[in-house]
């Protein structure tokens, strides 16, 4: 891990201060020293502030110039949280839009390539998190800082995203842990070194690796409990350490510890209402929300932005010319009583003359919805001005309108959201029905069913296989685009299917390859590659550490 990590630490520094440096330039002239940055609990906390910052900006304004991965065509969060729904294959591509690779992210091939922005920036963003994080835990463990209610909070922010980053990285680059064998399967190398050479160790093993997420929430947890309150949903705090402790025991089938957590990261929030719901998904300040980005209009990513590559308002070719849909499948099974099917519109006309399908443009139209191609264009135009995209916006049947941004129609990208209360309710219920918990497997999902659809009746799953069918639904539902469905997929062990059952919606044409995917337990390429760079530079790692 030479190079990467050699990158880390100058991030130490750079964090507070805006400069550029050369390729392998470790010591940087005009940023503070790393001693300077861990001297004092103010300055550990803008070490903390650059690391919220790290996770929206775009790469080049973060990570030092002059290589590939500080390229502005990945903004982290802004690709990372979509890039779980665009690669499991729920937020469908339209049309053929490319831009930044978003495409090949959907047809399988970034991840699958070792030299691929995708691979190299997961790997490098996630260790220069752990690289922070190890400063800040390897100063306050020296022994000689009063342990105040601040530092806690700071220390507790430290273990808490270097358990985030391992957690990203063993599961992107690992086998699932429920699908193989994770006291043996090679999981990412540990680093615990804050210092030159930056050199880490082979790759541990799966289990190793969660053993050390676990150890590092736990320590989050008890630092978290004698802390000062945080500021702001962009500070991580006791509720996120617990939301990710969830979701880690969920990934490792440790169903009492995920129904625990998810209970305790919740405390506080309530399940948000209709109008909520249906506000676009665009602000942190939704009350729902647990953890995310307040993403500021000075660190703008425009065209890098999650909304630039899932929502159908922002005003990109990307959206314009590809109107994302949802998989038919799971929004024709969405009662009509259930008011999250509003944010699909089923029967919008498909105006884009170059539609993966070939069924755009009116002459194209063979439905019953419309009679006349004045009232085609009709829909079209009313639909427009209801949700506020332009008039070179395309429409298509299934499009969503759940990711929206405060302004419709323009570039601006809005905040990133990474936890709700409402996942939370759903990883206590499956986490319940995994133990054959029935009762309190309904009982958890009661709440988030019965707010969202006024003929809820979750009595009627009453056994753990239709119930635990009913929970992927409401996953799938809920938390639409926001990230889950690929690491779900690697849960559940479960392929990609878009021909079954009447069909997803895509293209084959447009999908390639992974229009069908076997299920993670039968093919290797549900794991990430590792990047070649890290490969060539960590003398620890051989070719033979590639992933199949």
């Amino acid at each position: 891990m030479v190079h990467h990590i050699k990158y880390a630490l100058i991030a130490v520094a750079l964090l507070t201060v805006s400069c550029e440096e050369d390729f392998l330039n470790t010591t940087p002239t005009d940023a503070i020293s790393a001693s300077d940055a861990l001297a004092t609990e103010a300055n550990m906390s803008l070490i903390i502030a650059g690391m919220h910052r790290s996770l929206y900006s775009q790469s080049q304004t973060i990570l030092p110039g002059g290589s590939a991965v500080a390229s502005t065509n990945r903004a982290n969060e802004h690709w990372w949280v979509p890039m779980g729904d665009n690669l499991g294959g729920g937020l469908i591509h339209s049309a053929n839009a490319n831009n930044l690779g978003w495409r090949d992210g959907a047809q399988w091939n970034n991840h699958t390539q070792e030299t691929n922005l995708t691979v190299e920036v997961l790997w490098y963003h996630r260790y220069n998190l752990i690289a922070n994080a190890n400063s800040i835990i390897n100063r306050v463990e020296e022994g000689d800082l009063p342990m105040t209610p601040e530092l806690r909070e700071i220390v507790g922010q430290a273990y808490t995203y270097r358990g985030y980053a391992y957690m990203s990285l063993v599961q992107h680059f690992a086998k699932g842990y429920l699908i193989g064998n994770p006291s043996s399967d090679p999981g990412v190398p540990l680093l615990y070194a804050t210092e030159a050479p930056f050199t880490s160790a082979p790759r541990s093993t799966v289990q190793e690796v969660y053993d050390q997420i676990a150890s590092d929430f736990a320590a989050a947890i008890t630092n978290f409990e004698e802390a000062s309150s945080r500021a702001t949903k962009v500070d991580l705090n006791i509720n996120v350490a617990y939301g990710l402790q969830a979701r880690m025991a969920l990934a490792t089938g440790n169903w009492e510890l995920a129904a625990e957590s998810a209970v305790q990261a919740r405390d506080g929030y309530s399940i948000m209402g209709e109008s909520d719901w249906k506000a676009g998904f665009n602000s942190i300040s939704l009350p729902e929300v647990i953890w995310g980005s307040n993403v500021i209009t000075t660190e703008t990513t425009f065209f890098r932005s999650y909304f630039y590559l899932a929502s159908n308002t922002f005003n990109g070719s990307q959206n314009r010319n590809n109107p994302k849909i949802a998989d038919r499948r799971l929004i024709d099974a969405i009662p009509d009583t259930d008011y999250r099917k509003d944010m699909f519109l089923i029967d919008a006309p498909n105006s884009n003359l170059s539609a993966a399908n070939g069924e755009g443009g009116w002459e194209n139209y063979d439905g019953d919805e419309y009679e006349t191609e004045e009232e085609w264009q009709a829909a079209i135009d009313s639909l427009t001005a209801v949700w506020g995209w332009t008039s070179a916006h395309n429409t298509h049947p299934y499009m969503h309108v759940k990711l929206r941004q405060q302004q419709p129609g323009t570039i601006e990208p809005d905040d990133i959201i990474y936890m709700r209360a409402s996942e939370m309710y759903l990883i206590e219920a499956e986490a319940e029905a995994m133990l054959g918990n029935i009762e309190a497997a309904q009982e958890a999902l009661r709440p988030l069913g019965e707010e969202r659809d006024s003929a809820y009746d979750v009595t009627q799953y009453d056994d753990q296989e239709s119930l635990m069918e009913h929970i992927k639904f409401q996953r799938g539902v809920e938390l639409w685009g926001e990230g889950f469905l690929f690491q779900d997929k690697i849960r559940w062990d479960e392929g990609i299917d878009h021909s079954a059952n009447g069909g997803s919606g895509a293209s084959q044409t447009l999908y390639q390859d992974a229009y069908i995917v076997a299920k993670p337990s039968e093919n290797p390429d549900w794991v990430f590659k590792i990047p070649q760079r890290e490969l060539d530079a960590n003398p620890n790692l051989t070719p033979a550490d590639q992933n199949p």
